[in-house]
């Protein structure tokens, strides 16, 4: 709830701001443009999700950054919809995958998963996992 009030008020901020700068009109064009332009890039989402398909199957990619390249452009699009300055520059900066990153890990405390394992002193050990196959000769 804290965060959602925290934005409302940097959104109003900005978009006070902004609009007394740039005037009535252009507010109304730079609102409708950018809400086409998130539509736009909702229905052309399947394109990005097809390329880090094929990134992930290449191995270029890890799972974990399949998932942020997608939800972050994703998210990025639904704010370029919403009218309002901060939430057009946050969707703008959604689209890159630096910036989500980024924000996964700064602001929603988000970090890279690994395999770890707590040792009796505390400490923690990474876990190698290793499935073997014996074969029976006959």
């Amino acid at each position: 709830m804290i965060y959602f009030i925290i934005y409302l008020f940097i959104e109003i901020f900005v978009s006070v701001n902004i609009a007394s700068k740039i005037g009535a009109l252009a507010t109304f064009f730079e609102v409708v443009i950018s809400a086409m332009a998130g539509i736009f890039l909702l229905k052309n989402t399947h394109f990005r999700v097809f390329e880090s398909m094929r990134a992930l199957a290449e191995g270029e990619i890890t799972m974990e950054e399949f998932q942020r390249l997608n939800l972050f452009s994703v998210i990025g699009a639904f704010l370029l919809i919403i009218p309002g300055f901060f939430s057009d520059i946050l969707g703008v900066l959604f689209q890159f995958s630096s910036f989500g990153t980024l924000f996964a890990r700064k602001i929603l405390h988000l970090k890279s998963r690994k395999n770890k394992k707590e040792t009796f002193n505390g400490e923690y050990e990474e876990i190698i996992d290793v499935e073997i196959i014996e074969e029976k000769k006959l």
